[in-house]
């Protein structure tokens, strides 16, 4: 099973007055290309709240077959987009290379990076109760 849950403030710099008229609806348009290229299994909501556009994914296939890639890249790719934007995703990858964990990507200027979460980690037992011999 593969979770992933994210979050993007999309931001056309990190200044304190963001950017140019027009630049960021051509950004925009760039970043609904990435979400197109994605289809249509999970949730993807890119929407505008008091004046700012946010983004959020989340989905659950049964393998990673590629979602891992794909969600990590877009986050990846909207920092290159809008380098101002910045947001959290949490993995869960009970095949990959941390089972019993989530881990984090934080997109921050326009760089993600990996981290250990701390808050539903180790998933057994905070998340889940452990495997029983009759279950």
């Amino acid at each position: 099973m593969f979770e992933y849950h994210g979050w993007v403030t999309i931001r056309e710099t990190a200044g304190a007055e963001d950017g140019q008229d027009g630049l960021l609806e051509r950004r925009l348009a760039e970043i609904r290309a990435c979400l197109a290229e994605l289809g249509d299994y999970g949730l993807v909501d890119l929407r505008f709240m008091n004046g700012t556009p946010f983004l959020h994914v989340a989905g659950q296939p049964n393998h990673d077959g590629g979602w891992g890639a794909a969600v990590i890249g877009l986050f990846e790719r909207v920092g290159r987009i809008a380098p101002g934007s910045y947001g959290l995703l949490h993995v869960w990858d009970d095949e990959g290379a941390h089972p019993n964990g989530f881990r984090v990507f934080r997109l921050v200027r326009g760089e993600v990076s990996e981290h250990a979460d701390a808050l539903l980690s180790p998933v057994v037992p905070t998340v889940e109760d452990p495997w029983s011999e009759g279950a």
